[in-house]
């Protein structure tokens, strides 16, 4: 081969050696772009769904403070900064039956859903109350399947408490400190209502404080 074709040989081989490059390089380059556009489509993706998702939790948080802040409908309310929070010794005269605050004896009842079948002394339910119980009473008007569920239901419910009360008006009450419903039926949706919203709720003077380890009925 002459000089001359080996001089074009490789000047052709140099040619498609560099178009090789090129293309490759164009490859590459086509390839980063699609690669930054992808990451950059999840990056404002997970941007937009963390937005969303932190919008709907506040939403959500928001919702629920409004709810806890309302009424269960029907319901009585005193002003807990006049309900007293003393120790005293003996019977105590209360504004309303069954009480829903004020001072009372420096024991509490036994409130770890227990059920009493005969009545309990006001003043130690009193201090139930101002630990966060919720106490649930019934008369003689109260049908006896609402007794029972009712019962069953305080049983298992830590922070509750259940007795006969024949002095009251209703069939059916639930007490918390400073909160009063008065119900016909055990089928009542708000009974759940107040016990969910009452339980160790915003009401209570003392929150965390022993349900156990009281005096309980004889």
């Amino acid at each position: 081969m002459s000089k001359t074709s080996k001089k074009a040989a490789s000047a052709s081989r140099k040619a498609r050696i560099e178009e090789l490059r090129r293309v490759e390089r164009a490859r590459e380059r086509r390839n980063r772009f699609i690669t930054i556009g992808i990451s950059t489509v999840i990056v404002v993706g997970l941007v937009g769904w963390g937005a969303y998702y932190i919008n709907d939790v506040n939403e959500k948080d928001e919702q629920q403070a409004a709810e806890a802040k309302k009424p269960v409908s029907g319901e009585k309310s005193w002003d807990a900064k006049k309900l007293t929070q003393n120790h005293v010794q003996g019977t105590v005269k209360y504004p309303m039956d069954p009480p829903v605050g004020g001072d009372h004896n420096q024991a509490w009842m036994t409130c770890d859903g227990t059920v009493y079948t005969e009545a309990i002394a006001n003043e130690n339910a009193v201090h139930s109350l101002e630990h966060g119980a919720v106490w649930v009473t019934y008369n003689d008007k109260a049908a006896d399947a609402d007794i029972k569920t009712l019962s069953d239901k305080v049983s298992k419910t830590p922070y509750t408490l259940m007795s006969p009360v024949e002095a009251q008006s209703g069939p059916i009450v639930l007490s918390a400190w400073g909160k009063q419903l008065s119900v016909n039926k055990a089928s009542d949706p708000r009974v759940e209502q107040f016990l969910t919203k009452y339980v160790q709720g915003a009401q209570t003077p003392e929150p965390g404080a022993a349900c156990t380890g009281g005096p309980t009925a004889s």
